[in-house]
């Protein structure tokens, strides 16, 4: 039972809440005293706590909707709803209780991450609603979710929200989302507008230039970022443009393992592909080295 509600909650969806963690680390808030950095880091694990509770809210919410569509998906007709596992009134009281317990978490940290975590709910319920089915916008809002993400880590740690966390994570969620989408049609073939009426209206094709253009935007907003002046003065270096061949390698592999549709979703993908892992963690560390010892190797690179 238990593994079935933790099924319910999409627990492994939680990583996308990992982009709170962004303003922790870019805005330097991990240097200074230890009081001031433990603390930081609370606050912005408390935003993570609270966006998990809410993202796995409108989970809840998007299965009590879609659990006739899930039944007709090849392995989305196991999830809980679907199957019938779970009854659709325990899962909307579990659902409102999620939703509440995300918007108290989030006042706990401060009042703005409330805010914005009120308005990721009603952001994902119009989506679920009405949003999803117009294509492009339909990837457009998902990456909007995940901007509003990244806004409530740099509130909840007390840096102002750079309008390059904003832009990079925008293009590269935008990049996800249609890799998402390029991953459905792909396995679900013809038949997939049963299942989400949006696919009717995307082609591999389409879909194959989507994830060329916004690969390199992403791409493009990252290097802007790395290289502006702004970012060498608050890192004491240029030299975090020299992470990009790991960027390149991330972007590139995932791109290529969404259309050949051996994932079902991209989450799927993050959790079992070991190069991609190993890559990504590099890239992270490599962005510790420079964002808090930027000073140090300013010498390195000239």
């Amino acid at each position: 039972m238990v593994n079935t509600y933790l099924q319910l909650l999409r627990t492994s969806h939680w990583i996308k809440n990992a982009f709170i963690f962004a303003g922790l680390i870019f805005g330097r808030r991990l240097s200074g005293p230890v009081h001031q950095a433990a603390h930081a880091v609370w606050q912005a694990s408390m935003a993570f706590a609270a966006f998990c509770a809410a993202s796995s809210a409108v989970y809840v919410f998007n299965d009590i909707l879609d659990r006739h569509y899930d039944q007709l998906h090849p392995w989305k007709r196991s999830r809980p709803l679907a199957s019938g596992q779970v009854q659709v009134r325990e899962a909307a009281m579990l659902a409102i209780g999620l939703a509440g317990l995300g918007i108290l978490t989030g006042m706990l940290v401060r009042w703005q991450v409330a805010i914005l975590i009120v308005a990721y709910i009603v952001l994902m319920v119009l989506y679920t609603l009405v949003l999803r089915r117009v294509m492009i916008l339909d990837c457009m809002v998902i990456s909007l979710g995940v901007c509003l993400r990244a806004a409530a880590g740099a509130v909840a740690v007390g840096v102002a929200i750079s309008p390059w966390l904003m832009i990079c994570t925008f293009a590269l969620s935008l990049f996800v989302a249609f890799g998402k989408r390029r991953a459905e049609v792909t396995q679900l073939g013809d038949g997939g507008s049963a299942y989400r009426q949006v696919l009717a209206d995307y082609s591999p094709e389409l879909l194959g230039h989507m994830l060329d253009v916004t690969s390199g935007l992403a791409i493009i907003c990252f290097l802007l970022y790395a290289m502006d002046q702004r970012t060498a003065g608050l890192f004491g270096t240029n030299a975090l443009v020299y992470t990009v061949p790991l960027v390149l390698f991330c972007v590139f592999r995932f791109s290529a393992a969404m259309q050949s549709g051996r994932y079902p979703d991209p989450v799927g993908f993050i959790l079992r592909d070991r190069p991609f892992q190993i890559a990504g963690l590099a890239w992270v560390a490599a962005c510790a080295v420079v964002v808090y010892g930027g000073y140090a190797i300013k010498g390195w690179f000239r």
